[in-house]
């Protein structure tokens, strides 16, 4: 299973030849008592079911995640699933999710019938008043297949839109949400295309069908550009569409407040830049000045680090592995509980208890949180993990930026030659380091 002790990890991620310009992982799959096996997996577990996170999250710190079974213990550290269940109970949250996913998917399909059809479209269907648009392209993607043959069981797009716009005014719902399927589905098209994986169509679809449904569901937030990059993996990992579906949406429950508008004229990742820039005058004032010397003290440059969590900085599988060790330096055990409506303020006030006895089975930059206090909420350590590669590039910022386009060409020239566990490590320290400062009168 291992085959030798420094196993590249790229070979489960297959590239397309023509594709040579992507960036090598510098990711191995390590002997096992670092990187989380399968055997190792599987032994973390009683014979019921509960699972010993405390140790699970110890190897994924030390060592990453065996690509063969990242995605079951993905679930767990974006809380889709408590460590104390048991298999019945997991499996029987699985069902009803597949069936509320399969719910939702329906009543979009009814609205717009090329959902879960197997293809997806690029060009606009309805104008902002909710007027239909009969663009050629949406004929063309709506009316055939992924061979350019007619789709069967799909009415004709002419006729799909006459049946959408013949029951009156579109709900304001539902042209919001015509508008944005589009642009999924030009974002869907540019996603990883160097992996073999988005050759096929019907991988394509899926990544379109989830976020179009996560797009319906989240009236607040949507869809926004990014969040493609961010479920891809999701679609890789799980074979079946709802459980990518569900470990996107709780991905989502992490980082949604990036892409939620607070008022016209700003999003919510402008707060965690804003975050960043306190860290970065704590830990390196210079750099901080200098920065905003430039005019750069907003920290925009760094936007698309926060929003696709380095997604482009890395590797594909290295930007994998730095995901999973982030999650599991910061896990919480009762996120689950924190994301279920249904659980009691008795079960909560239940789980508050158990706090004191299970340190081990928090993150590691969880944990430190917990040591100093929380009357604040805790920043997140992707803030950090920005930080930590300013930090290790002050000095060529500060010798050789002399405007934010200098800032942004080395800060791109980044891409690739970083490494995931080293980052996570300089983020660790940084973090103690501005929590320590920060305490100081």
């Amino acid at each position: 299973m291992w085959g030798n002790g420094g196993e590249p990890a790229d070979s489960y991620y297959e590239v397309r030849p023509e594709c040579t310009d992507v960036p090598k992982s510098k990711f191995k799959i390590k002997q096992p008592g670092k990187t989380l096996s399968a055997r190792r997996w599987q032994a973390a577990f009683s014979p019921v079911g509960y699972l010993d996170i405390g140790k699970t999250l110890h190897r994924i710190q030390r060592g990453g995640i065996h690509p063969s079974i990242r995605g079951e213990v993905w679930e767990f550290l974006l809380g889709c699933y408590e460590p104390k269940s048991t298999f019945e109970e997991r499996e029987e949250i699985r069902e009803l999710r597949r069936v509320q996913y399969a719910r939702w998917k329906d009543v979009c399909h009814e609205i717009f019938p090329v959902v879960g059809s197997g293809k997806f479209i690029t060009a606009p269907v309805v104008t902002e008043d909710g007027q239909p648009i009969k663009d050629p392209l949406v004929l063309l993607e709506t009316n055939t297949g992924p061979s350019g043959k007619k789709a069967a069981n799909m009415p004709d797009s002419s006729q799909m839109v006459k049946e959408l716009f013949s029951r009156g005014p579109l709900d304001k719902k539902v042209i919001q949400w015509l508008l944005q399927l589009h642009q999924i589905g030009l974002d869907v098209v540019r996603t990883d295309r160097s992996l073999v994986f988005y050759e096929k169509q019907e991988n394509l679809s899926k990544l379109w069908d989830i976020l179009t449904v996560y797009a319906w569901i989240d009236k607040d937030v949507g869809y926004c550009q990014g969040m493609s990059d961010l479920c891809s993996p999701m679609i890789i990992l799980l074979e079946d569409e709802a459980d990518a579906f569900w470990c996107f949406e709780r991905l989502m429950r992490k980082l949604r407040g990036n892409f939620r508008c607070i008022d016209s004229s700003s999003v919510g990742v402008e707060t965690q830049l804003n975050n960043l820039a306190a860290v970065t005058q704590v830990v390196d004032p210079k750099l901080h000045q200098h920065l905003e010397t430039l005019g750069g003290g907003d920290y925009l440059f760094a936007v698309r680090m926060l929003m696709v969590l380095f997604r482009r900085e890395f590797s594909f599988c290295d930007s994998l592995y730095l995901w999973e060790m982030m999650w599991a330096l910061e896990y919480d055990p009762d996120l689950f509980c924190f994301y279920e409506e249904a659980d009691s303020a008795n079960d909560k006030a239940e789980g508050s208890k158990e706090r004191l006895k299970s340190i081990r089975q928090y993150g590691k930059f969880e944990r430190e949180n917990m040591k100093n206090g929380k009357n604040a909420a805790p920043l997140p350590i992707s803030v950090f993990l920005v930080a930590s590669v300013l930090k290790d590039k002050s000095t060529k910022l500060q010798q050789e930026a002399r405007g934010l386009d200098d800032v942004v060409k080395i800060l791109n020239d980044i891409t690739g030659s970083l490494d995931a566990k080293k980052a996570c490590s300089g983020a660790m320290k940084l973090h103690k380091k501005y929590l320590k400062k920060a305490k100081k009168p």
